[in-house]
């Protein structure tokens, strides 16, 4: 199937497509050996499409699954430590997978996986609002102390955004956060009087985790990413 040329080039990832009109323009771009001058120019496969003499290739379609992480493992490839990480959890075929943020090392629950790194760092940034739901087992519930993390609060000099906050029961909280800042959930209820004695997150976006079983993988099909990534 035939494709303009700058789209072509904002699927490869090499840039977007306002930048790609601007390469044409430059006759930096080629099709096939030859220079083109209008992005009214149609591509497909088997075309070789180069920018300053690179070659650049179609993006390998978006994989995203969706991990059930275990409890006391670590969100990398290689710990120092020699701790157990997700990568000792999963087959092999599942290795080559970049993980979309982190749990720390006793969080346990939702964790995405994706082939594609730029999908990963857009959906991991502050700046995308995307809402992280959590169910957190607190030592104790303080009302007053959980108004503050509601408001937004500032801990240590970092200031974190207000956070949705049911209460479940008298040890149990459903909170939401649309940040990703590192471990905010287990220092602002700590720092609202309601320590974390476990964590466990249920949802990234529209991605719940359901029914999958700890250490288990699943596919995400391609409609619900396409719901994710409207929301970037």
């Amino acid at each position: 199937m035939k494709t303009r040329i700058a789209k072509f080039i904002a699927d490869s990832g090499v840039a977007s497509r306002r930048v790609a009109e601007d390469m044409i323009a430059s006759g930096r771009i080629t099709v096939n050996g030859v220079v083109i001058d209008t992005p009214v120019t149609f591509v497909d496969d088997d075309d070789k499409i180069a920018v300053d003499g690179v070659r650049v290739h179609a993006r390998d379609e978006t994989e995203l699954y969706a991990f059930h992480k275990p409890i006391d493992t670590m969100t990398t490839t290689h710990d120092p430590a020699g701790r157990k990480t997700i990568y000792d959890c999963m087959s092999p075929e599942y290795k080559k997978l970049k993980y979309i943020g982190r749990l720390d090392y006793k969080t346990t629950g939702l964790l995405l996986l994706t082939n594609d790194g730029a999908l990963a760092r857009k959906l991991t940034l502050p700046s995308s609002h995307i809402a992280r739901v959590y169910v957190a087992t607190v030592e104790r519930v303080d009302a007053a102390g959980l108004a503050r993390a509601q408001r937004g609060i500032t801990v240590d000099g970092v200031t974190y955004r207000p956070m949705k906050i049911d209460i479940l029961s008298d040890k149990e909280l459903r909170v939401c956060v649309d940040e990703g800042k590192k471990n905010e959930v287990r220092i602002v209820l700590r720092a609202c009087g309601c320590p974390v004695r476990k964590l466990h997150r249920i949802s990234f976006g529209p991605i719940e985790l359901g029914n999958l079983s700890v250490g288990k993988i699943r596919k995400i099909n391609q409609k619900t990413i396409d719901a994710l990534v409207k929301t970037l």
